[in-house]
């Protein structure tokens, strides 16, 4: 059998008010987002010079200084069924707003599986995009998050109006 060669995965790596991000992606869609504590490009990506990941970019950066509340870049985020539906309930979340763990787990039909949901927004590969910092604790607190609690609180701060990042 003959496997068909994937397209390469480009990237671009830039400097924002909660650190150096990379995203990265194909010629048709997104599909990583990495902060720099979880590591920069792989080896065997290049470097894009326009396409989808230079308007994630320019989408990821318009956010983070407060004037862009939703993201239309095409994702790609792979996952098991129920990753994907964890992400896809996320998306869901307004601008502003955060949903506890459990209550994402009822919606996606889940109702035990708090934790499971917790461990499917670990494993989201595009995060800011797939708003994973918007799920908390039942009791609203913040938990983890792959920038770190300090960026999920900034992020939730820019979100609820009471300051810009780059400000």
């Amino acid at each position: 059998m003959i496997v068909p060669e994937l397209a390469p995965i480009e990237y671009r790596t830039f400097p924002t008010a909660i650190g150096e991000l990379t995203v990265a992606g194909d010629s048709r869609a997104v599909r990583f987002v990495h902060f720099e504590r979880n590591g920069g490009p792989r080896a065997s990506w290049v470097r894009a010079h326009g396409g989808v990941v230079r308007d994630a970019q320019s989408q990821l950066e318009e956010y983070l200084e407060g004037a862009r509340r939703a993201f239309d870049v095409p994702l790609v985020a792979e996952g098991t069924p129920f990753q994907r539906s964890v992400w896809a309930e996320l998306r869901r979340i307004p601008y502003g707003e955060t949903l506890a763990y459990g209550e994402i787990a009822r919606r996606i039909g889940h109702p035990p599986a708090a934790r499971a949901v917790g461990a499917a927004n670990g494993a989201n590969p595009i995060p800011l995009i797939i708003p994973c910092h918007r799920a908390v604790g039942a009791d609203g607190s913040m938990t983890g998050f792959g920038g770190g609690v300090a960026v999920k609180r900034k992020l939730l701060a820019l979100e609820s109006g009471q300051r810009s990042l780059t400000a």
